[in-house]
């Protein structure tokens, strides 16, 4: 399994809220079979590498296909193959080693 870390900006919409655009894309993305995770600044999708170079294009196509004439699409791949990697591991190590704070 590969993570994806992608954010995909429609950049000639006219006001200033995109988050009717991110709704469209998440359906698409609950329909790829892809475990994924929306964030603040964008989304962290699970799968094979091929299958998230595949979904990244149909994402990015997105805004086309709904009458955009311009997109920013930002894309991380993690493809990790000496061991498994899942949605929400590298957050949790990270946790884990954080030492508790006394109040």
């Amino acid at each position: 399994m590969a993570l994806m870390d992608i954010a995909v900006i429609r950049l000639d919409q006219k006001d200033g809220s995109h988050s009717a655009f991110v709704a469209g894309l998440q359906e698409l993305l609950a329909d790829s079979g892809c475990s994924y995770r929306l964030h603040d600044m964008g989304t962290t999708v699970e799968g094979p590498a091929s299958m998230l170079f595949r979904l990244a294009e149909q994402l990015h196509e997105y805004s086309f296909t709904r009458g955009g004439r311009r997109v920013y699409t930002v894309m991380k791949i993690d493809d990790r193959r000496d061991r498994a990697v899942r949605l929400g591991d590298k957050t949790a190590s990270v946790k884990a080693k954080i030492a508790p704070r006394a109040e």
